[in-house]
């Protein structure tokens, strides 16, 4: 499945998280990823985000899209990541 994953944490988590993420998935902007995840992968990640954010302080939030073919993304200004050719 295709996952889009957008956080808000506390500066001192913020490297944990992203360097987490970028293991997994394409970072394609400031606290925004977005890539193709197994269930198992994505079961994985969440574990994984869980351990290192502060539920009271941190905001993560994983939308799940089926199938890629559904999203019709539009850039404006510079493209920080191209995930077209990514394998």
């Amino acid at each position: 499945m295709y996952v889009l994953v957008v956080y808000d944490v506390a500066v001192k988590r913020l490297d944990k998280i992203r360097k987490l993420l970028k293991k997994q998935l394409n970072w394609v902007q400031n606290s925004v990823f977005e890539g193709e995840l197994t269930a198992a992968g994505l079961e994985a990640m969440k574990k994984a985000i869980t351990r290192l954010i502060d539920k009271d302080e941190d905001s993560v939030l994983i939308y799940k899209i089926k199938d890629e073919k559904w999203i019709d993304k539009s850039v404006i200004g510079l493209e920080k990541s191209d995930t077209g050719n990514f394998l």
